[in-house]
């Protein structure tokens, strides 16, 4: 039976070199081990000396500490209320970032008909990119109206005063995209 540390080296191998499209005979002449250990230590039956682990790590381009960790899970899945929402009036507005992203805001707004939502100017250079999913929206922005039918885009200026109105008879869906503009300091190093 191997031992769980074995067993952990080789499930973690065997996927590494799986997601680049490798096998095991490629993977081992770019290691500079034999086909044969590379197998063993797959399988979980091997115990490779520290120079072999060098080359293992090295040849799957991870640190050592990668080949014996837990594997990450490659997503996760956040549930609809484990999400920002705010409402303003009627509208509501639902975050679809769950995490912050520096300088980028991604915004589901739900607009019941006849129902509008005054946006807040960003700072100085933002762009912002909205799309009308379902219904109609009108977009306000700079003194200009916008008609927005579903899967047209307008960007504009975000920092500028603006607004959203439902002038249709069913409910409006769009998104909103802000691409902050980074300060001067950002980029600096």
């Amino acid at each position: 039976m191997p031992i769980p540390l074995a067993a952990e080296l080789g499930r973690n191998m065997r996927t590494l070199r799986e997601a680049r499209a490798l096998t095991q005979a490629r993977i081992a002449t770019i290691a500079g081990v034999p086909r044969a250990t590379w197998a063993n230590l797959e399988s979980g039956e091997g115990n490779p000396t520290l120079a072999v682990l060098q080359r293992v790590a090295i040849s799957l381009q991870v640190s050592m500490e990668e080949l014996f960790s837990s594997p990450r899970p490659s997503g996760r899945h956040y549930r609809r209320d484990q999400l920002a929402v705010r409402t303003r009036g009627a509208v509501t507005v639902r975050k679809l970032l769950p995490e912050r992203l520096p300088g980028l805001e991604l915004e589901r707004l739900q607009l019941p008909r006849g129902e509008r939502l005054t946006g807040v100017p960003h700072t100085h250079g933002t762009r912002e990119y909205l799309t009308c999913e379902r219904g109609l929206i009108e977009l306000w922005a700079g003194g200009e109206k916008y008609r927005l039918d579903p899967g047209d885009v307008v960007v504009f200026a975000g920092d500028q005063k603006h607004s959203y109105l439902n002038p249709g008879d069913v409910e409006a869906v769009g998104y909103s995209v802000v691409v902050l503009n980074p300060p001067p300091s950002w980029g600096a190093g």
